[in-house]
């Protein structure tokens, strides 16, 4: 199944697929720049549907020891809004390490500077979505362990 990766942030929010087979992941770039939570939970949906995915697994920042603070019941906000506007499941996936991960890569690379900036949360989001892929490949069949359905739409009484 095609699959797209979202971290988002504050400033930027990075995007990533994977192809149907779910083994070649790309980052996706321009990034989405958009600062209110909507506009940019609309354009991750909106990317989700244009390149056919039949989810979205977006990224929870977890503590170190686990736990979940502001910054995760944020994305966990994010993340119900993206499920909404794209009428898609979307998967919340720990996400911590990947934006240091990320940056490795990137200057492995040698890419620094705008370039970096301009990639880092697209990178962080291919990161993300390969730590997925590999959970599904070591469980076959299996539900992650948090998933959001869109909420069912509101039909006007008659």
């Amino acid at each position: 199944m095609k699959l797209i990766a979202v971290d988002y942030g504050e400033a930027r929010t990075g995007l990533a697929e994977c192809d149907p087979g779910e083994l070649i992941v790309t980052p996706i770039t321009p990034q989405i720049e958009e600062k209110s939570m909507n506009k940019a939970a609309q354009a991750a949906a909106d990317a989700a549907l244009s390149r056919g995915a039949g989810a979205l697994v977006v990224g929870l920042p977890k503590n170190m020891d686990g736990s979940e603070g502001a910054r995760a019941a944020k994305c966990r906000r994010f993340a119900a809004r993206v499920a909404n506007a794209a009428g898609l499941p979307v998967i919340l996936w720990d996400e911590r390490r990947t934006t240091v991960s990320a940056a490795a890569i990137l200057s492995d690379n040698d890419v620094f500077g705008k370039k970096r900036k301009d990639r880092l949360d697209s990178v962080s989001a291919a990161v993300l979505l390969e730590s997925h892929l590999a959970w599904r490949r070591q469980h076959p069949g299996e539900t992650p362990p948090d998933v959001l359905m869109p909420s069912p739409a509101e039909t006007p009484a008659p």
